[in-house]
């Protein structure tokens, strides 16, 4: 669906609704629960689990959103090969990178790490809560967190990869993040 440029904005400029209402949503709402995990990780253990648990169920909606979603949530209009997301970095780096209306190939993978990374996190949470590896073994509670880290680390690189993009293509990804809107060209 194409609609006019906002006020203000360069009457020539056509917007696109590319992010769905569930993508926005999920997005953000990911973004307040992890954060709220991780800060009451120590401290408050039933608003950690609880936190975890709709990580969790978050990343369930958005896997099953990915095979069903609209065109730009569905994983397979972001099924980039090993070789085109290379190909992407390197052209990135040269300030010569392709824009993409949707994910591009390093946005994308970063999707499917911040994902993975979220199961591993949020799983290993979870059977914290419960005596299926004994109680509470300490690798459990290592990996645990060292997966929680690790997400601070990929959400790092994550907003770098939107400042980066935005900056070289001249839009802004965060807005987009909250409208749904792109430029189409």
């Amino acid at each position: 669906m194409a609609a006019a440029a906002p006020a203000g904005a360069d009457a020539d400029v056509r917007l696109v609704r590319v992010w769905d209402p569930f993508v926005r949503l999920f997005h953000w709402a990911l973004v307040v629960f992890f954060t709220a995990a991780w800060l009451t990780g120590e401290e408050i253990d039933w608003l950690h689990e609880l936190l975890g648990y709709g990580v969790l169920a978050l990343v369930g909606m958005r896997v099953v959103w990915g095979f069903i979603g609209s065109p730009h949530a569905r994983f397979r209009d972001f099924a980039f090969g090993r070789a085109t997301t290379l190909a992407y970095a390197r052209d990135a780096l040269a300030m010569r990178a392709k824009r993409y209306l949707g994910h591009n190939p390093l946005g994308a993978a970063m999707v499917l790490a911040l994902l993975a990374g979220l199961v591993v996190t949020g799983g290993s949470g979870w059977l914290l809560t419960t005596d299926l590896l004994g109680h509470e073994p300490r690798w459990l509670e290592e990996t645990h967190e060292v997966a929680a880290n690790l997400m601070l680390v990929l959400i790092a690189t994550h907003i770098a990869g939107v400042i980066f993009s935005s900056l070289s293509h001249g839009e802004n990804l965060v807005r987009a993040m909250v409208t749904g809107m792109k430029r189409a060209e």
